[in-house]
């Protein structure tokens, strides 16, 4: 799949169909498609919460999360990286 010959609509598609079931990706196939959004220009708002920002490691669920002064934490398990998301 080249990305030259596909369509914005078409990667919109892909995008929503790879984010449905992520829990099973790895590493790899999450930077395909952030690069296949780059080079479209599509934003990923709503995903980004869906993997870490480092390691791009999709998160399982094993996360500590926390929700403190108005912020929601969440620690990679992975890497230890922290993203903070305001509530």
């Amino acid at each position: 799949m080249a990305k030259d010959k596909i369509s914005k609509t078409e990667a919109k598609e892909t995008i929503d169909k790879f984010f449905f079931d992520i829990k099973n990706k790895s590493q790899k196939e999450v930077l395909k498609i952030k690069k296949l959004a780059m080079s479209k220009r599509i934003s990923l708002n709503k995903y980004k919460r869906l993997f870490c920002s480092s390691c791009l490691q999709p998160y399982s669920g094993s996360e500590k999360i926390r929700i403190k002064n108005g912020f929601k934490t969440i620690e990679c398990s992975n890497c230890g990286k922290i993203k903070r998301i305001k509530i």
